[in-house]
């Protein structure tokens, strides 16, 4: 997979009785300045980047994912620039906001785990309670593995694409999708096993906001591009794995672009 995009999403879903680095959340208001992401909305609402989501230089950014989830600068730096050359209309931008993510097959793309697809909305910034009940049916468990993970992705493609009369799903976006599940897991899960409890997932998604009232703690040891990519390996594999195995859910025949392998 290319790089730049595989990281490009990847980052694109603390009281006193948690850890000192934790901070105060506080949901957004009314005119702040949100993503598609939930992870970087999250980082609003908690303060680590400027609540109002507006103006965020990379220092910010990249401090904000080092500080609240020990993602390293280098991967960070690589999401940051890719956001500011698609996404920001304004040539040799030094800065972005948080509502430029929103800009459709820039970053964002059909088929998002917790988001309407452009052509039903424009409002990708909003949590849709729907789409993500369709992507939780594929967590049967407490605990989500890379199997599941990858069925909940493919899922969401399989009906975006057969309810979607404007589907598309270009390969920056496709690399995009791999990258946001593999970024929930190895940020909030265990990197070897590829594991994740489903409560931490549903809590950063539903609440934008890090589980940490749930027992959830950064990771000790910083994750590199190295991590995002070995698990966004693997996410490939298992979702080739559905697509040929018995378990295979339906459409998958009709799905427009692109159809399986390393696109997906």
């Amino acid at each position: 997979m290319k790089t730049i995009f595989v990281a490009t999403v990847a980052i694109a879903g603390l009281c006193s009785a948690y850890p000192k680095a934790a901070r105060d959340w506080k949901p957004s208001d009314l005119g702040d300045s949100r993503s598609p992401c939930p992870l970087l909305n999250a980082l609003a609402n908690h303060g680590y980047l400027p609540h109002g989501g507006r103006d965020l230089d990379r220092d910010t950014v990249l401090g904000a994912l080092k500080e609240a989830v020990n993602i390293d600068r280098p991967l960070t730096d690589i999401f940051f620039q890719a956001a500011l050359n698609m996404t920001v209309p304004l040539a040799n931008a030094t800065e972005l906001s948080l509502h430029h993510l929103i800009q459709h097959n820039a970053i964002e793309h059909d088929a998002s785990l917790s988001r309407p697809d452009a052509f039903f909305s424009s409002h990708q910034d909003v949590f849709d309670p729907a789409i993500f009940a369709e992507t939780r049916s594929y967590w049967p468990d407490p605990v989500i593995s890379v199997r599941q993970a990858a069925a909940a992705r493919l899922g969401r493609l399989q009906t975006s694409n057969r309810t979607n009369p404007a589907f598309e799903l270009n390969k920056t976006g496709a690399l995009a999708s791999v990258a946001e599940t593999a970024i929930y897991l190895i940020a909030f899960g265990d990197v070897e096993a590829g594991t994740v409890r489903r409560e931490y997932v549903e809590y950063l998604f539903e609440h934008e906001r890090l589980p940490l009232e749930l027992g959830w703690e950064k990771s000790k040891f910083v994750l590199t591009q190295a991590h995002l990519e070995a698990m966004s390996g693997r996410v490939v594999a298992e979702t080739n794995s559905l697509l040929h195995g018995a378990s295979v859910m339906d459409a998958t025949a009709d799905l427009q672009s692109p159809p399986a392998g390393d696109e997906l």
